[in-house]
């Protein structure tokens, strides 16, 4: 058995659905358990919904909700066979009901609730997951939907809930196998429910978590994420385009990767895939004839010292400076104390014996936090930075790494600097305005010369 997870973009549109039947088509002899996100932006339309079922007029609501299911009729009824159209048409008013009913509730309430935002936002993935099955038998496949709302067992933090793995690997173990032995299964990614039945979610990347708990519970030989880029790339193809495709990578470089900006993969994806040592694939649904990216568990050997260079925007630095803590201890345990009284994660830190520099990626509580702060130091932050990441086994292994960095750098300013943390990285920031200029010198160092068996060269941008 394999998992073959299809994200938003792979499942958009009847063209997209279509492709990727033929996609899973192709691969039926290897018994797929296909995971599938909402179509396009639903996710996004869902939540608009709710936001407008609380400010008003009804009539508006009543509008997005109207625009979403002829949105979704149109573009299942070009993929569903005419004989279940009739099927089709009573799941989407079914559907469309129940969310009708939810947005009124919701209005009559005027406030969204994390239990609410589960229960508006799952109907992304119930929806395209009916759709795609009914797709899949329309091309001549013996399909099977699964709600995983039936499968996936989590707590009960909603938005973000985790797992409860022993339930969950249970109820996985015990149903996927003997379906998927005779029929293509498919179901939803991103939701959940607790033990007592309540719909939640998994957050963001959770259709991703969804495939790799899948795969993990029922011992799938691979997983498959297939999205709309050939894999894990040298450097983000939003900012420099045209990096070479990095052929395999370690679980311990993509996770570092995806914590530091890779769009391409969810951190908490390879978790679940760790543990059971089952390789992870991303693929694109566009071009499948790409190999992708293979990330496995063991360390991949490779000539070259970096696999890759990721970025995290929108950084604020924070500045500590207090000439009262010299030789006093418990400094920087006043200092975490305070971001962990506000639920404010830190990404870097640099420290000297009376001054602190620090990085946080959600600043919507940082006065609140400088507040506190100026209790005891001095404090002040600095917007519009960002942090860049070199990632690669190599680093730990190889002299000279940072001499490189900085002479590729020559000419801009490095804020901060860390290396140690993880022994898989050096990571730096810069300001937001350096941010093109440090990816280009920093790629021009490093991806000059590549290991062919670990990179496949974009020749058209890199001759």
């Amino acid at each position: 058995m394999i998992v073959m997870k299809f994200g938003g973009t792979s499942v958009e549109s009847a063209a997209a659905i279509a492709r990727v039947a033929a996609i899973v088509k192709a691969r039926e002899d290897r018994h797929p358990v296909v995971v599938v996100s909402a179509m396009g932006k639903t996710t996004n339309k869902l939540l608009a919904i709710a936001a407008a079922a609380i400010k008003g007029p009804r009539e508006e609501y009543l509008r997005q909700i109207h625009d979403l299911r002829d949105f979704h009729s149109r573009e299942a009824r070009q993929v569903v066979p005419l004989e279940d159209r009739a099927a089709l048409d009573r799941f989407l008013d079914e559907h469309f009901q129940e969310l009708t009913e939810l947005a009124k509730g919701l209005a009559v309430l005027g406030e969204l609730t994390p239990r609410s935002i589960d229960a508006i936002s799952s109907y992304g993935e119930r929806l395209s997951s009916f759709i795609v099955t009914q797709a899949f038998r329309h091309s001549g496949m013996e399909t099977r939907h699964l709600d995983s709302r039936d499968l996936i067992v989590t707590d009960k933090r909603h938005t973000q809930a985790a797992p409860l793995f022993p339930q969950t690997y249970a109820r996985l173990a015990a149903t996927i196998p003997p379906l998927a032995a005779k029929s293509v299964i498919v179901m939803g990614g991103f939701i959940a429910a607790s033990e007592d039945g309540v719909t939640t979610t998994l957050g963001r990347g959770g259709s991703d978590f969804t495939a790799s708990i899948v795969g993990a519970g029922i011992g799938a030989e691979e997983i498959q994420i297939w999205t709309d880029v050939d894999g894990m790339l040298t450097a983000d193809p939003t900012i420099l385009p045209g990096g070479h495709r990095v052929k395999t990578i370690s679980f311990a470089e993509a996770a570092e990767l995806a914590y530091f900006g890779a769009k391409v993969l969810h951190p908490a994806t390879v978790l679940p895939a760790i543990e059971k040592s089952i390789p992870v694939l991303i693929l694109n649904s566009r071009r499948p004839d790409v190999p992708g990216t293979r990330i496995v568990a063991e360390r991949v050997h490779c000539e070259n010292a970096v696999k890759s260079i990721a970025c995290k925007r929108k950084i604020t630095v924070v500045n500590i400076h207090s000439t009262r803590m010299l030789m006093a201890h418990g400094f920087l345990r006043r200092i975490f104390e305070v971001f962990d009284r506000f639920e404010t994660p830190v990404d870097m830190v640099a420290t000297s014996e009376v001054s602190v520099s620090l990085t946080i990626d959600n600043p919507a509580r940082i006065e609140e936090v400088l507040a506190e702060l100026r209790q005891f130091a001095e404090a002040e932050t600095e917007r519009d930075q960002v942090i860049v990441c070199l990632v690669g086994e190599n680093i730990r292994y190889t002299p000279g790494v940072a001499r490189r960095v900085f002479n590729a750098l020559e000419g801009i300013n490095v804020r901060m600097i860390s290396q140690g943390g993880s022994l898989l990285n050096i990571s730096f920031v810069v300001a937001e305005k350096d941010l093109r200029a440090a990816i280009e010198a920093l790629h021009a160092e490093f991806f000059s010369e590549l290991d062919p068996a670990v990179f496949e060269r974009n020749e058209a941008v890199h001759a």
